[in-house]
C-alpha cells in the first residue's frame, strides 16, 4: 500500500524544505513560462523569504534560472533528469501507447498511483489538432479521473476510504463525484465491467476511459481522453478491448 499523504499530497514525516523546493519547481513547470518570485511564492503558498532562499539554492544548483528581469524559469540541469526518467518507461511503452493512438486516434496515457495522487508517466499524443494536453508528470486526484478509478478498483474498500479521508473529494466540475458512498458504488461498477470512465469530472467537456494493468504491483493504468463530442459511446466500446490488450502488453514491457 502506498504511504499516506496529507491534503497537499505530501507524505507526513518528510523534510519540509524539500517539499517546498519541489513545490516551487512544480509551480514554475505548471505555468510553462517565467514567473516573478511573488507569483511563485503565492502559487506555492510559501512565505516570500522562504521562497527566495529556496529559489536561490535551486538557481545555484542549476535547477532554476533567473532571467535578466529577475523572473524565474526552469534550469537546464533538469533536462538530463527528465531524459533519464523517460528512459525508465522504455521504448516498449512508447510503442504500445503509439499503437493505441493508431487504433483510436485519441491521446493515450500511462499513469500510476503515486502516494495519494495519480501521476502521468508516459503519453502518446492523439492525431487530432484539438487534443488533450495532460502533461507527463502531472499529479491529480484519483476520484475524478478514469485512470484513477481504474487503479483504485484494485484497492480494498477500507484502503479507498482511508485515502479519501486524507484527500477529500474536491469538486473540479459540476460532474465531479463528491460523495464517498457514491464513489465507492462507482468503483464496484468499475470492478464488474473492467474499465472506468471520467464523464467531464476533471475537466469540463473531456471524456476519458481507462483500464488497469493486470497484476501490476505498481498500480498502473492506461487511458485515452478527448473532447466529449469525439469520445462517443461507439468509440468507447471500440476502445475498451484495445486498452485491455495494450494493458497486457504494457504489463509485460514494464515487467
Amino acid at each position: 500500500m502506498a504511504p499516506p499523504s496529507d491534503a497537499s499530497g505530501h507524505t507526513p514525516g518528510g523534510v519540509q524544505s524539500v517539499h517546498r523546493a519541489l513545490d516551487l519547481l512544480e509551480v514554475v513547470a505548471g505555468r510553462g513560462g517565467t514567473l516573478a518570485i511573488g507569483e511563485i511564492a503565492a502559487l506555492a503558498e510559501i512565505p516570500l523569504p522562504t521562497a527566495h532562499r529556496l529559489l536561490r539554492t535551486l538557481v545555484d544548483r542549476g535547477y532554476m534560472r533567473q532571467a535578466p528581469d529577475r523572473r524565474y524559469t526552469l534550469g537546464f540541469r533538469l533536462v538530463p533528469l527528465g531524459a533519464s526518467a523517460g528512459s525508465m518507461v522504455g521504448a516498449g511503452t512508447e510503442r504500445v501507447l503509439g499503437g493505441v493512438v493508431d487504433a483510436l486516434g485519441e491521446t493515450a496515457n500511462l499513469a500510476m498511483l503515486d502516494g495519494d495522487r495519480v501521476a502521468y508517466v508516459a503519453q502518446a499524443p492523439g492525431r487530432h489538432a484539438m487534443r488533450m494536453f495532460t502533461e507527463v508528470g502531472r499529479r491529480v486526484h484519483p476520484h475524478c479521473t478514469a485512470v484513477g478509478k481504474a487503479v483504485l478498483s484494485a484497492s480494498s474498500e477500507a484502503d479507498v476510504r482511508a485515502l479519501l479521508a486524507r484527500t477529500g473529494l474536491p469538486r473540479h466540475t459540476a460532474s465531479t463525484i463528491t460523495d464517498v458512498e457514491v464513489f465507492l458504488a462507482q468503483l464496484d461498477e468499475v470492478r464488474a465491467r473492467g474499465y472506468a470512465l471520467d464523464e467531464g469530472e476533471q475537466e469540463v467537456g473531456v471524456r476519458c476511459v481507462a483500464v488497469r494493468l493486470p497484476g501490476s504491483a505498481s498500480r498502473m493504468g492506461i487511458s485515452i481522453s478527448g473532447p466529449a463530442p469525439r469520445m462517443t459511446d461507439d468509440l468507447l466500446a471500440e476502445a475498451v478491448p484495445v486498452l485491455r490488450s495494450a494493458a497486457e502488453d504494457l504489463a509485460a514491457a514494464i515487467g
